[in-house]
């Protein structure tokens, strides 16, 4: 009814259909209209200045389309519009979507409410976390990359569950999903399910996702408001990337790190050693500091030499450090202490193995913080 748009994204299929390139744009993105009429006066414009959100608003799907053409000079072949009811229709109809966050999520404007954890979102949940604004600091920048860690679940949803595979069961989902979106006319049960049988081998490090980068927050334009203005040297690499069917990102080995709430740069410890077994403590350093935490380098010998658990201390102020301490040390107990500060304190006991290797959620690389869809599943 408002004839806006809640989320816009472009998806770029390579040419040998082993990639998909997904770029979020802001919806209050700085951008200029091409001339057209507007749907809602019959009037002629010339081109002007507007939020990306109002070329939806003035012109529907063929001016939003021109007008992302004309800033990225990306051809766009096809359009898909997913309302809120075929957003939930296609979820259920592949049988929900796995996401996992490392903290609890709540938006009393959605109504979600997730803790910590693993959980298979149906339709009405999972439109609920797409939407959020509200979980973090961050807001539509926070919402956009909970969206494309959304999609990256989809893609593991639907080619780890066979559907590609099954060709009466994806032409069922393709019948629900085009049954219920607008679309082109040149983009039918047909083409998508040509894309399907393309995409069969498709996993979720197939996928990229980034935002185009911004260069200017809050950028205040008369009669538009406040916008968010594009980096135009950074976009334009971008953009020139997707014209050209180059990968936003490069190959990286394969990183079996857990995800944690705070990256291990940012966690302050202490080592000591709780055993009588000599150079624990300096091996335990080691290991954490090449794993990424910022480690004292000089272990101490602990007061008590008989601790067989590794202890985790830490001051209750800094429990999610400790948390994502603790996940790089598997088994180890957490102890809270009042007033122990913002460093850490490992006590290595006799049962230390090794230290797993651990990351923050958001892992973004390159200038454009492109992530793979391997990247941001649950770990």
């Amino acid at each position: 009814p408002c004839h806006c748009t809640d989320t816009m994204m472009i998806v770029h299929i390579s040419e040998d259909r082993e990639r998909a390139s997904v770029v979020s744009l802001p919806r209050d993105s700085y951008a200029v209209t091409p001339a057209h009429v507007d749907r809602t006066t019959g009037r002629r414009h010339e081109g002007h200045p507007v939020k990306l959100n109002a070329a939806y608003a003035e012109g529907g799907p063929q001016l939003t389309v021109r007008t992302v053409e004309s800033m990225t000079k990306v051809k766009i072949d096809h359009y898909l519009e997913v309302d809120f009811t075929s957003f939930m229709k296609t979820v259920d109809v592949v049988g929900g979507v796995r996401i996992c966050t490392a903290t609890p999520m709540k938006d009393s404007y959605t109504g979600l409410d997730l803790p910590a954890g693993r959980h298979t979102l149906a339709g009405g949940e999972a439109l609920q976390y797409v939407r959020a604004r509200h979980v973090d600091g961050a807001s539509d920048l926070g919402r956009m990359q909970r969206q494309q860690r959304f999609m990256a679940a989809l893609v593991d949803r639907v080619t780890s569950s066979g559907i590609l595979l099954n060709p009466m069961k994806f032409r069922d989902v393709t019948r629900a999903v085009l049954g219920s979106v607008r679309a082109d006319k040149g983009f039918g049960t047909d083409e998508m399910l040509d894309l399907g049988r393309a995409m069969r081998n498709f996993s979720p490090s197939s996928s990229e996702f980034t935002t185009v980068p911004i260069g200017r927050m809050g950028f205040a334009v008369e009669g538009v408001g406040s916008t968010l203005k594009w980096d135009p040297a950074k976009a334009e690499r971008l953009f020139r990337s997707l014209r050209e069917d180059q990968p936003l990102s490069v190959p990286r080995a394969h990183n079996p790190a857990r995800i944690v709430p705070v990256a291990p740069q940012q966690i302050q410890v202490q080592v000591e050693n709780g055993t009588s077994t000599p150079g624990l403590g300096r091996r335990v350093d080691a290991a954490l500091a090449s794993t990424g935490f910022r480690t004292t380098r000089t272990p101490v010998n602990s007061a008590t030499t008989d601790v067989k658990r590794t202890i985790v201390a830490y001051d209750p102020r800094w429990d999610r450090s400790a948390k994502s301490l603790a996940a790089a040390l598997p088994g180890s107990e957490l102890r809270p202490v009042k007033g122990q500060g913002a460093t850490l304190k490992v006590i290595a006991g006799s049962d230390f193995e090794r230290v797993q290797r651990v990351r923050a959620e958001e892992p973004g690389q390159g200038e454009y913080g492109v992530v793979r869809g391997d990247e941001v599943g649950c770990g």
